[in-house]
């Protein structure tokens, strides 16, 4: 369908799991693509490489979205080399799990608020002036947001404060034209969850409803946000998340 020939999108964290699966899907529907990645560069170079082969081109940058210098410079660069930025993906997130508040440590804590929200702000601070009418921004939620975790309390915290983030920026952006709305999953299967909570491989064989999502599937949820096909979609959360019932 090629929904998004000739666009430009900025993704954070799609060296791997649902940022991965994103930027190979916009690439696939026609877009160019930058990522932001912290620290895994050979994902990245893979996930770079895998875009080209799609005959689409791609840049990647290695950083912190919390160092606000690096965002100003990288955004910069994306605008020149990609003649502008029409999509902003906001996906890199960190979590650190803990049965017990009293255990959670401070470093934790500072790097999760950081990563997930803060540096999701800076970053969409500096590129918000480039965009224009008919682009978006999307940022990535997460169903803790509303249901909880027992394991994850600063994680959801973080992850609500991206919804009222979302809803907050899109009023503020209406007069500019520019949506912008939030992608929030239940369970998949990504590298970081796996890392985080020793999950097993799921069986694709199972009905798509009774396990973890895959990246792909969730991929899909953000190319809708990001073409035209969503042009009256502003200040709104999508779920694919297996089925679970949220409010909000």
């Amino acid at each position: 369908m090629r929904k998004l020939e000739n666009k430009s999108a900025l993704i954070t964290g799609a060296d791997s799991g649902i940022g991965k699966a994103v930027a190979l899907l916009f690439a696939k529907e026609g877009a160019n693509i930058a990522i932001i990645y912290h620290s895994n560069h050979e994902d990245a170079e893979k996930t770079k490489s895998e875009i080209e082969s799609l005959g689409r081109k791609s840049i990647i940058f290695q950083g912190d979205i919390n160092d606000y210098q690096f965002c100003k410079e990288t955004t910069k660069k994306v605008v020149s080399e990609l003649s502008g930025i029409d999509i902003l993906v906001n996906n890199a997130g960190v979590q650190f799990p803990s049965g017990n508040i009293e255990d959670l440590k401070e470093e934790d804590i500072r790097k999760t608020f950081e990563s997930n929200i803060i540096g999701m702000i800076l970053l969409t601070k500096v590129v918000f002036p480039y965009l224009k009418l008919g682009n978006s921004v999307i940022n990535t939620t997460s169903a803790v947001a509303y249901q909880g975790h027992p394991e994850l309390l600063d994680y959801s915290a973080t992850k609500g404060a991206v919804i009222s983030f979302t809803r907050s920026l899109a009023l503020q952006a209406k007069p500019k034209g520019i949506r912008v709305n939030a992608v929030a999953p239940g369970p998949v299967a990504t590298p970081l969850t796996k890392k985080t909570f020793g999950e097993k491989e799921e069986n694709p064989d199972k009905p798509p409803l009774e396990r973890n999502a895959s990246p792909e599937e969730v991929a899909s949820s953000f190319l809708f946000l990001a073409s035209d096909e969503a042009a009256q979609i502003t200040g709104q959360v999508i779920h694919p998340n297996g089925g679970l019932i949220v409010n909000g």
